[in-house]
């Protein structure tokens, strides 16, 4: 199992699809790794020996922002959004949909388990 910038790449799939796993690098991305390199595409990962691994590595060290380092501008742009504390940043800061979308019924996700708040189940209508 083929191992770049600390992910295991899957063996049996084509390269530029094996690639995609590596975050960072989507399918436009990870075709052109390959010709850069000149590495056929369609060739399955385990096929690659140590020494293309080894220029994809510096290839993508050099040139592309992906893994650790990627990760930590998201989280710089996130942390800076919070500090200034805009519209978007609060949104992250109360784990809520951060685009726009709508969040009164759906939202399960981000919201997380529902948390039931004691309710009006007993009060009778006074007219």
């Amino acid at each position: 199992m083929p191992r770049i910038q600390g992910v295991d790449i899957p063996p049996d799939k084509p390269t530029h699809i094996s690639l995609r796993y590596i975050r960072g690098l989507g399918p436009t991305t990870s075709l052109e790794v390959c010709e850069k390199l000149k590495i056929d595409p369609q060739r399955r990962a385990k096929e690659l020996n140590d020494k293309e691994i080894a220029e994809i590595a510096v290839l993508l060290d050099k040139e592309y922002l992906v893994e650790g380092p990627l990760r930590r501008v998201e989280g710089g742009n996130i942390a800076r959004l919070k500090e200034i504390k805009c519209y978007r940043g609060e949104r992250h800061r109360k784990n809520l949909p951060v685009r726009g979308q709508r969040s009164k019924t759906n939202a399960r996700t981000r919201k997380g388990i529902r948390k039931t708040v004691a309710g009006k189940k007993g009060v009778k209508d006074m007219r």
